[in-house]
C-alpha cells in the first residue's frame, strides 16, 4: 500500500517549497502517523532557514529525524502532533507527539512516538518542545523558594519557563522583554510583565532567552551579588559582546549555559530524553499554556509562513500548522 504525504523542504537558505514523497508501510515495531499539526520553532527554525548554522554546529544542530544536510537542501523540524494510523495495535487512533518535520505523513519507530495525554488538545501538544526545554532550563537553574527571578525575552520558551517556575512557593517573577504586547500574555500565564527599562536588580537567578546580546547585557546587571545567569538562547553564527570588567568580578557573577540536546546533569542519572518528553506533554494539561498559540496557517501556505517567520514580518509567539485536511 503506498502511501503519499507532503513535506516541507528548505530548497536553498531564504527558499522552501513543498514536496510528495512517499511514505513506506509500518514493519514490526513501526507506527504510520497522520499528522494534525505541527509547529514552528522561531528561534532555530528561522535560522535554519536563513541558513546561520556555523559549519561548526551542523551536526550537532541535526533535527532527530531530519533528511538532507544544512544548510541546504534539508528537510528540518521537530514539533509535531499526529494520530497513528497504522501500526502496533495497541496505539492506533492515539494522538502522539514526534521530533518529525514538518511532513502529512510518515513512518516511524513506536520508540519515537510519545503519547499525549487524554487532557491535552492536540494543537497545544506542539508546545511539547518548549516545555520540555524549560523543564531542562529549570532543572539547570534549580531556582529555591522565595527566589527573585527574572526572565530576559518573552518569547516561547521564556514564557514556558515562567508559567512553569511561578509554582515555586514564594518565587517572584518578572519576565522582561522589549515588546508590551508581551503583557497580556504575560497576565495570561500569570506572571508579571516588566520593559527592560524598568527592569528589577538584585535578582537572585537571571535566565536569558532573549537571543540578542542586549539581552544577556541586561542579564548582567539585573543578577544580585553572587548572583546566577543562566543563558538558554542560541545566537548561531552570531559574535556576541560582553562588558566583563565593571563589576563582573568583584560581584562573583556566574553564567552558565543551557541546551536541550541533553539532560540537566542534575537529572541525567535518573531521567532520560524520554521521561523529560513525558514530564513536559503532562504539564501541557495547564489551559493557560494556549497564550503561547498565537496563529496559525494552513499547510500550504507553509513555505510563505516560513518566510515571513523568519524575516520577522509575522510576529507572535507559537505558530501552528493545520495539516488535517492534507489526506
Amino acid at each position: 500500500m503506498v502511501t503519499l504525504a507532503t513535506a516541507f523542504w528548505l530548497d536553498a537558505p531564504g527558499r522552501g517549497a513543498l514536496r510528495v514523497e512517499e511514505v513506506s508501510d509500518p514493519g514490526p515495531g513501526e507506527v504510520l502517523v497522520r499528522t494534525l499539526y505541527t509547529g514552528i520553532s522561531r528561534g532555530t527554525e528561522s535560522r535554519v532557514f536563513r541558513g546561520e548554522v556555523p559549519v561548526s554546529e551542523r551536526e550537532r544542530m541535526r533535527a532527530p529525524f531530519q533528511a538532507g544536510d544544512l544548510p541546504a537542501p534539508v528537510k528540518y523540524g521537530y514539533l509535531n502532533v499526529g494520530v497513528v494510523e497504522r501500526g502496533s495495535a495497541s496505539i492506533i487512533g492515539r494522538t502522539v507527539f514526534t521530533l518529525f518535520p514538518h511532513q502529512s505523513a510518515f513512518t516511524l519507530p513506536d520508540s519515537a512516538v510519545a503519547l499525549v495525554p487524554a487532557g491535552v488538545p492536540a494543537r497545544r501538544a506542539v508546545l511539547a518542545g518548549a516545555v520540555e526545554t524549560a523543564v531542562n532550563i529549570l532543572w539547570d537553574a534549580a531556582p529555591l523558594v522565595g527566589d527573585r527571578v527574572s526572565i530576559i525575552g518573552a518569547g516561547m520558551i521564556g514564557c514556558a519557563v515562567a508559567r512553569l517556575a511561578r509554582a515555586l512557593p514564594g518565587v517572584e517573577i518578572a519576565v522582561v522583554d522589549l515588546d508590551r504586547s508581551r503583557a497580556s500574555v504575560c497576565a495570561e500565564l500569570g506572571v508579571s510583565y516588566v520593559h527592560p527599562d524598568d527592569a528589577p536588580n538584585d535578582r537572585d537567578l537571571v535566565v536569558d532567552t532573549s537571543g540578542s546580546e542586549e539581552g544577556l547585557e541586561l542579564a548582567l546587571r539585573s543578577a544580585a551579588t553572587e548572583g546566577e545567569i543562566i543563558e538558554a538562547s542560541w545566537f548561531g553564527d552570531r559574535a556576541v559582546t560582553l562588558h566583563l570588567g565593571a563589576q563582573f568580578h568583584s560581584r562573583r557573577l556566574s553564567i552558565r549555559s543551557s541546551q536541550v540536546g541533553m539532560v540537566a546533569p542534575r537529572r541525567r542519572g535518573s531521567r532520560s530524553h524520554a521521561d523529560r518528553l513525558a514530564l513536559a506533554l503532562h504539564l501541557l494539561a495547564d489551559p493557560a499554556f494556549d497564550a503561547l498559540l498565537t496563529g496559525t496557517s494552513t499547510w500550504q501556505e507553509l513555505p510563505a509562513t516560513m518566510a515571513a517567520i523568519a524575516n520577522g514580518s509575522s510576529p507572535g509567539l507559537c505558530h501552528t500548522i493545520d495539516w488535517r485536511d492534507a489526506g
